[in-house]
């Protein structure tokens, strides 16, 4: 049997870089506390804090004073880097090079549609870590829509901004904004900003799961991008899974085929699809 890992699956380069920024902290036995899981899968957060990264929840963080904090590429709001100014909290920012440059432009956004008496939507999961971040430089009075339902929350009289969540889908990005497009009589403007290195292993998985008897695509459960791949991957090859780890693979899966594909979200690390991998070649 053929078993072949996607060489373009696994962590994006936001989470690479957050993930070495703990890593080098812990191997000089630093004590540090990372807010919220550091990536949407809980085997890599385990074999971090196993290392001794403590996770902690933003209630645990507001209680904080006098160390070190991680934060995460999701990126965070001003008043998580206002709390530490406060309270000697050292911040190490993992926070991704493209989130960073979407809340400059968020926060520039809104304060030039305020100026015209307008507003600034966001295109997003509510709720998110990224898009808490991103609604923070407005004050928190963006209007997220992530679903067609919330577009009627949108003004159809007022100029309006629109920004996207890195993360998200290019065709839902294109389908909703067009449909506030149809809503606003006013001037819009819709910004592209989903990070390409995201969006383009949408097209590559489809290629992907074409090639291969069977597709084990492997994520954490909590991952929105390892739920919305796991469905293009579906589509293609409906002999699709989708696990976490290697005990969770069930043998009549792959009986009698030839070719195994190993694909994976941008939470996924590395070593747990080569641990499948392996799993598979042994047997």
């Amino acid at each position: 049997m053929r078993v072949v890992i996607d060489d373009k699956s696994g962590f994006c380069f936001g989470v690479v870089n957050a993930i070495e920024k703990a890593e080098g902290l812990l191997q000089q036995g630093e004590k540090i506390y990372c807010l919220g899981d550091i990536v949407h899968n809980q085997q890599e957060v385990a074999r971090l804090e196993a290392l001794g990264m403590v996770t902690i929840n933003h209630d645990k963080y507001f209680q904080l004073s006098n160390c070190k904090v991680l934060l995460r590429a999701h990126g965070e709001p001003p008043a998580t880097y206002a709390y530490a100014r406060k309270n000697n909290i050292e911040l190490i920012d993992g926070t991704c090079p493209v989130v960073l440059k979407l809340q400059q432009r968020v926060r520039k956004g809104y304060e030039d549609i305020k100026a015209q008496g307008g507003q600034l939507v966001l295109l997003g999961k509510k709720g998110h870590a990224e898009i808490n971040g991103l609604n923070g430089q407005t004050g928190n009075l963006a209007i997220i829509v992530e679903t067609e339902a919330d577009i009627a929350e949108i003004n159809a009289d007022k100029p309006t901004l629109v920004f996207s969540q890195t993360t998200k889908s290019l065709d839902d990005f294109h389908r909703l904004g067009q449909k506030i497009k149809e809503l606003v009589n006013a001037e819009t403007d819709i910004k592209d900003t989903i990070c390409r290195q995201v969006a383009h292993r949408a097209p590559h998985m489809i290629e992907f799961a074409a090639q291969h008897e069977v597709i084990l695509f492997v994520s954490g459960k909590k991952s929105s991008n390892g739920k919305a791949l796991f469905e293009i991957c579906k589509s293609v090859n409906p002999n699709s899974y989708f696990i976490s780890d290697v005990d969770e693979l069930q043998s009549e899966w792959i009986k009698g085929k030839h070719s195994v594909g190993i694909t994976g979200a941008t939470s996924t690390p590395r070593w747990i699809m080569e641990k499948i991998s392996n799993k598979l070649t042994k047997d």
